[in-house]
């Protein structure tokens, strides 16, 4: 559920993986594709979330370290391996040229945010729309275009979506998930527990509420989560 803290261990058990080590991992299982991102301070690439939390715009990664490659951050981001084969991030290109040129639907993608250490947020699902390449000033970065969505048709591509609008989503930015977490004590409002935590809002966006304000954000358990579903409902 969008708005869930989960640990490390718990997020590669959702998605099936021994580790998720790599940011960009494209269909997992044949499935949808997950991507790990990150607006820390010390974050190693430049993630930007846009129009009101309803579009990600994320970095590629950087060639792994390995012999030869000291200073990854100092070469061109590579679309393909010495083998010839695509990269991650070239999946992921192709796969967004594909959508703009009307070839196929948008991927589906599932985001994880680090809020902290530890400490992860299950940001939902996106469609992918768009990539390009850009200089950072020293070397080629590949960008990619994100947009949240409220639902899913299935878990790999949304095919019969070519054609039509879906409903946007929206993400808690990571200034306002930090300070709830910092106000509520990372603990359950009402009753104290401190797992199965979740950024609920207290107004639903549906119903007007602002994801932008800490003052419309509380952390609450799964428990009290659904009980607060039900009364909204």
């Amino acid at each position: 559920m969008r708005g869930n803290i989960i640990s490390y261990i718990e997020m590669c058990q959702k998605e099936g993986s021994n580790s998720l080590q790599r940011g960009m991992n494209f269909r997992l299982r044949g499935g949808h594709s997950v991507i790990l991102m990150s607006l820390r301070t010390n974050a190693p690439y430049q993630d930007e979330i846009q129009e009101e939390g309803t579009v990600l715009i994320y970095e590629g990664h950087d060639a792994a370290k390995q012999k030869g490659v000291l200073k990854p951050k100092k070469l061109d981001q590579p679309e393909y391996r010495k083998t010839g084969t695509l990269t991650e991030k070239g999946k992921f290109h192709k796969a967004a040229q594909g959508y703009k040129a009307g070839t196929k639907g948008p991927d589906i993608v599932k985001v994880y945010e680090k809020i902290k250490s530890g400490i992860w947020s299950d940001n939902g699902f996106f469609h992918l729309v768009d990539s390009w390449i850009q200089s950072d000033g020293q070397r080629n970065v590949f960008r990619f275009k994100f947009v949240a969505v409220e639902n899913v048709v299935d878990e790999s591509t949304s095919e019969d979506l070519k054609n039509r609008e879906v409903a946007r989503s929206r993400i808690i930015p990571t200034g306002v998930k930090l300070a709830v977490w910092k106000r509520d004590g990372g603990k359950c409002v009402t009753c104290g527990a401190a797992d199965e935590l979740h950024f609920d809002h207290i107004v639903p966006y549906s119903k007007g509420g602002t994801s932008l304000k800490v003052e419309n954000i509380q952390l609450l358990c799964a428990r009290h989560n659904l009980q607060q579903s039900a009364k909204i409902q």
